[in-house]
């Protein structure tokens, strides 16, 4: 039996990223020591710590359920619309004509004023908050749609016609593989976008979530417990970004460098 050698590229990558973050927790360590006030500052060790007590004995794995729930369903309503507004846009040039003052105003809307307008028209709830969210990240997807639709290749459409293709199979076969490195990119960027604003609409007008219990540790003064949610949160997206989202972006892209 033979076993395929590791690509010697992705290992030294997962070294210098293993070796960057030991070198930034080194210096979480030295400056924390250097400062000794755990109140203001606490240790890895002491916010691994923590974070052990939430997972096996607090609420700490409900509250990052509910907020993972509520980022894919955000994910999920941006990516959908933003995909079919960005595509009407970059193949029709009327759509494009007419929603581009749309698109430049919710690009430039800020992010705090959508979530506070959603809370006061449909009111403190979970509809209200997803709203939000989406609204914030589907002009991103719709930009990156638009692109990837313009840059489609015109001789694969002649093709198409001539070969009378249906639109189904134009779609899966022509369509889709062009647009799979934009609409992948739009992803990646888009989820990193979509927890941050979560947070700021559990923070704001939420009972449950990771951003309801850093508002309610940022009341006590707790640093370390508003690390605690925080930095829990973060690991969980760092490994979605790793193990699904930058793999898929790469196998979406393959075809481009053949």
């Amino acid at each position: 039996m033979s076993f395929r050698k590791a690509d010697p590229k992705l290992a030294a990558s997962v070294r210098t990223r293993l070796i960057s973050l030991g070198l930034l927790i080194l210096g979480w360590s030295a400056f924390a020591a250097a400062l000794a006030d755990p109140q203001t500052l606490p240790s890895p060790l002491e916010i691994g710590r923590l974070t052990f007590n939430e997972l096996t004995g607090g609420p700490l794995l409900f509250h990052l359920s509910v907020t993972l729930g509520r980022v894919l369903a955000a994910f999920i309503l941006a990516m959908a619309i933003g995909t079919v507004f960005g595509l009407l846009m970059g193949r029709k040039k009327p759509f494009d004509t007419w929603l581009d003052p749309w698109l430049l105003f919710f690009l430039n809307l800020p992010a705090l004023v959508t979530i506070v307008l959603c809370y006061l028209w449909i009111g403190l709830t979970e509809v209200a908050a997803i709203t939000a969210v989406a609204i914030n990240k589907i002009p991103m997807v719709t930009v990156l749609i638009r692109e990837g639709a313009r840059t489609f290749d015109p001789s694969l459409d002649d093709m198409s016609r001539i070969f009378r293709v249906t639109r189904l199979t134009r779609f899966r076969h022509i369509v889709v593989p062009q647009l799979a490195p934009f609409f992948a990119a739009s992803a990646r960027t888009g989820i990193a976008l979509i927890w941050k604003i979560v947070l700021v609409v559990e923070f704001l007008g939420r009972s449950n979530g990771v951003g309801f219990q850093i508002h309610l540790y940022f009341q006590l003064f707790d640093v370390a417990m508003v690390l605690t949610y925080a930095l829990s949160f973060i690991v969980v997206m760092l490994t979605i970004e790793f193990t699904i989202l930058q793999p898929w972006e790469r196998r979406a892209s393959r075809w481009r460098r053949a």
